[in-house]
């Protein structure tokens, strides 16, 4: 077992400026996808000209920042909205939600399709497979912060690892391995092959919704989203994890069995 360092938040200090590891994942995340993303626009086949990636990742990170902070709100902090309708802009008290911020990016991507007129489905199986790497340092992100651990892992677990005294599920690195590495290994390799438009997403979809669901049955529910069950929502084990993660896994099945029952396919238009 492994016992938690006392991790600082904070990676940088200068003076009032102080740069968070949390900040530093999002970036790394952001610039990891612009990389892949210019090398994958090189492809004949791609939706997205080498010249608009600038562009594609500028969309992203405004639908993931604003998604994401809007969709912890609406999803796991309703109250506060509630009692103060400016709490939503107090990002530096931390809360992201990554069903919003898949929401926000997904808003994102119909603007950009259709400024570059073409397909949605194009421009998000485009982007697909370079979301993962970002969602993978997110995850890292939170362990660094000591947040969102798993539950009571049993005596003697060599993977566990220890939290003031308690060996715990290390969840944030379960996501990081699945939705980030897995996650992203699954998709670049089935992106490489001539594939029908919208299948990239239908993966991207099902897999998140599986992986995610998964270890929602080992991860801690925030107990503020139902005090009296100690977090979950209902029957001792249902968290909202669960409810937003179930849907996408029954939309990406169908959205993949679309893709091959209909097939279309990519037509580049010039940049």
């Amino acid at each position: 077992m492994f016992i938690f360092p006392d991790i600082d938040p904070v990676a940088i200090s200068i003076g009032p400026l102080q740069v968070r590891w949390y900040g530093l994942m999002y970036l790394g995340g952001f610039v990891l996808g612009w990389l892949g993303a210019r090398m994958r626009a090189r492809r004949a086949d791609s939706a997205v000209a080498p010249a608009q990636v600038d562009d594609l990742v500028f969309y992203v990170a405004i639908g993931v920042i604003a998604g994401g902070r809007l969709g912890y709100m609406l999803f796991y902090n309703f109250g506060a909205i509630l009692d103060n309708p400016l709490a939503i802009f107090r990002i530096w008290e931390g809360g992201m939600s990554f069903h919003g911020g898949l929401l926000g990016v997904l808003i994102a991507m119909g603007l950009f399709a259709r400024h570059v007129r073409q397909p949605f489905f194009a421009v998000t199986d485009f982007i697909a497979p370079w979301v993962a790497p970002g969602l993978g340092l997110g995850r890292v992100g939170n362990f660094i912060n000591g947040e969102l651990w798993g539950a009571e892992a049993q005596a003697g677990a060599f993977w566990a690892v220890v939290v003031q005294g308690v060996p715990r599920h290390p969840t944030q690195l379960y996501e990081a391995f699945l939705e980030g590495l897995v996650l992203f290994l699954i998709l670049w390799g089935f992106s490489r092959r001539t594939r029908p438009i919208m299948a990239v997403s239908g993966l991207f979809l099902f897999f998140y919704g599986v992986f995610r669901v998964a270890i929602e049955f080992v991860r801690l529910p925030d107990v503020h989203m139902n005090p009296a069950q100690g977090g979950y929502l209902a029957f001792g084990w249902i968290t909202m994890g669960h409810v937003l993660s179930t849907p996408m896994i029954l939309i990406g099945i169908a959205f993949f069995w679309w893709a091959y029952r209909s097939p279309r396919y990519v037509q580049r238009q010039s940049a």
